[in-house]
């Protein structure tokens, strides 16, 4: 994806269709929340974040987002 609200609209598409497993679904509706709350606080920011940015966005106390500064 080019543009997180390229990402947002085919995660709806995903969630529009009625033949997507329970768990496609449950998996695309976090992702969703995920990127709807992070542009929400990122409104000047169009760049589609990958999976580890939303995750430490979302909790960055989380060991995988830990930065050390040597």
């Amino acid at each position: 994806m080019t543009s997180i609200n390229d990402h947002i609209k085919k995660d709806k598409e995903i969630l529009d269709n009625p033949v997507t497993s329970p768990q496609a679904r449950r998996h695309t509706q976090e992702e969703l929340q995920a990127l709807e709350s992070y542009k929400a606080n990122h409104p000047l920011d169009d760049h589609d974040p990958p999976p580890l940015e939303l995750y430490c966005y979302a909790t960055p106390d989380a060991l995988e987002c830990r930065v050390y500064e040597d």
